[in-house]
């Protein structure tokens, strides 16, 4: 399989996924500005979303979306417990969490990266972003990862999101409970190699 990423953005979270998971995997790199791979290609014509993560697999098919590329990584090495069986309550819980994070505090990231974009969106996504990391500081209280004791692909999710917080100015120490646990998913071994080859570790 092959992930096209951009270092430190969302693909990160699919990268973590692929290497907690053991799976056989490449990487190449894609510059969003210019729209071209590492390798000379047009990604558009890998992508015609035009934007990562995307995951190549060996039959050819191209998955996109991180949430649905999360699961599927996890689904592929089912020994490894990255996602809870299918149709369990557990796998809802885990879908809940991946909405979540996409929709509350990923997309509310987006202005903060855009520069088109004014004080009074970036204000609005502020609020937004201080309750809905509010309300995973809390959840957090009496449990290492969103689901319980077992990291899973969303604890990946949020830990990508997380580590943009210090760009926008949101300092985690604020929020003890998702300041142990970046810290807590940053010391894992699969998650440290994966910083490193992105260039940011």
């Amino acid at each position: 399989m092959k992930l096209f990423i951009k270092p430190g953005a969302c693909s990160l979270s699919p990268h973590i996924a692929l290497e907690e998971a053991g799976l056989r995997y490449e990487t190449e790199s894609v510059d969003l500005a210019t729209k071209q791979t590492a390798s000379g290609g047009n990604f558009f014509e890998v992508n015609p979303k035009g934007y990562v993560p995307a995951l190549l697999l060996d039959s050819g098919e191209l998955l996109t979306e991180g949430p649905a590329i999360v699961q599927y990584i996890a689904d592929q090495a089912p020994d490894k417990k990255l996602a809870p069986p299918n149709g369990s309550i557990e796998r809802y819980r885990l879908q809940s969490w991946l909405n979540f994070i996409g929709t509350e505090i990923h997309k509310s990231c987006t202005p903060f990266f855009s520069p088109l974009a004014k004080d009074d969106w970036k204000g609005a996504a502020r609020i937004n972003l201080d309750r809905r990391l509010g309300l995973v500081n809390e959840h957090l209280a009496d449990k290492p990862y969103l689901l319980g004791d077992a990291f899973s692909v969303a604890d990946g999710y949020l830990f990508t999101t997380l580590s943009w917080m210090k760009y926008i100015g949101i300092d985690l120490a604020t929020l003890p409970n998702l300041a142990a646990f970046q810290a807590r998913v940053a010391a894992r071994p699969a998650v440290q190699k994966v910083l490193k080859d992105e260039g940011l570790a």
